[in-house]
């Protein structure tokens, strides 16, 4: 089987895709930061482009064995700031909602699959594609169909397959050769699973370092530096699970004395559960519950990418910020791995 990742991004699916024996022969993305990431560590072709830019025949030229449409996988997992429930809606002077400028990627894609007509399509994406995406998602759909696809779409938690993370994705799998199910769940609290990976299980090993610092020993084991107020107060949160209602009142943030949510900024992770989803600051201990378990810092760049099931010899490359973008972005391995296993065996 042969596939091409679009909005690849630096490389979890690819990754998991190619672990699974699928030959991946590019990555399609428009952003060149993660272009060494991406080429380093998978071997794979990056085409840095804007999809929208971009023509089937553009593909068909460079990559003629695609005409081979039933041993091809399309895999589209489309930015997601449009449909996440993170993101503040903008609105013009009228009023009227801004549509994020990546809320078509998704129908871009689909003009792919209407044209090379693959085998077969995964989807991967936020929770809110079937939310605040829903219109564009039943676009879709119906071209899947009107294409002769059968498909399966899910909301999972990526904890359920092996994955150390309460991560919460929509999966999409559309095939003209097999009629598609998702798979089953792996690991969870019930007979016959497996129990759930835990922080403690990818991290723990790794060496013990300071904010700021870095063990050069490890490929991208370095976190970031805080200022002194911020030492105080992860010094002042409990280990394992702590947050910052555990504060004495000196080191409140003004804007949280009135304020009871968002509990999870500046809080540690626990030892002994999954961490809670990675985001693209998930280096920065402000951001959400970043704290080491233990260590008075945030996560380093190796272990948010370890939580991501990265290997650690996949070696991440740009600024931290970049880094953290790439990691904070990428399909876990282990659930891409899971996935392409998937659809190999149903072919088979």
């Amino acid at each position: 089987m042969i596939a091409v990742d679009f909005f690849c991004g630096g490389g979890g699916m690819t990754r998991g895709l190619l672990n699974a024996g699928v030959k991946v022969l590019c990555g399609i993305d428009s952003n060149p930061a993660c272009k060494k990431t991406y080429e380093e560590n998978n071997h794979v072709q990056y085409l840095e482009t804007d999809v929208m830019e971009l023509t089937p025949d553009d593909l068909l030229r460079e990559y003629p064995q695609l005409y081979n449409a039933d041993d091809l996988l399309l895999v589209g997992c489309a930015p997601c700031q449009p449909f996440s429930v993170l993101r503040r809606e903008e609105f013009d002077a009228d009023g009227n909602p801004i549509p994020h400028k990546s809320v078509n990627l998704l129908v871009e894609f689909g003009r792919f699959v209407r044209a090379l007509h693959p085998a077969h399509v995964l989807v991967e994406n936020v929770p809110g594609l079937s939310g605040k995406g829903k219109e564009v998602l039943d676009s879709f759909k119906t071209m899947l169909l009107e294409e002769g696809y059968e498909y399966k779409e899910k909301i999972i938690y990526a904890k359920d397959y092996g994955v150390p993370q309460n991560r919460r994705r929509y999966i999409l799998i559309a095939s003209r050769l097999f009629t598609p199910q998702i798979p089953a769940p792996t690991h969870g609290n019930k007979d016959g699973l497996m129990p759930y990976r835990t922080v403690r299980e990818t991290i723990s090993d790794y060496p013990h370092i300071v904010a700021g610092g870095e063990d050069k020993s490890i490929p991208n084991h370095k976190c970031a530096n805080l200022k002194p107020i911020l030492i105080e107060r992860i010094m002042a949160t409990p280990h394992d699970g702590g947050s910052r209602t555990d504060w004495p009142d000196r080191l409140i943030l003004q804007c949280h004395k009135n304020f009871s949510g968002h509990t999870d900024v500046y809080g540690r992770m626990r030892w002994d559960e999954p961490s809670p989803t990675l985001t693209v600051k998930c280096f920065s201990l402000s951001n959400g519950r970043f704290g080491h378990p233990e260590q008075d810092r945030a996560i380093s760049l190796r272990e948010a990418a370890a939580l991501q099931t990265f290997a650690d010899n996949y070696i991440f490359y740009g600024s931290m910020q970049e880094i953290g973008k790439q990691i904070g972005n990428a399909v876990p391995v282990l659930l891409a791995q899971k996935l392409g296993t998937y659809i190999l065996r149903n072919v088979e």
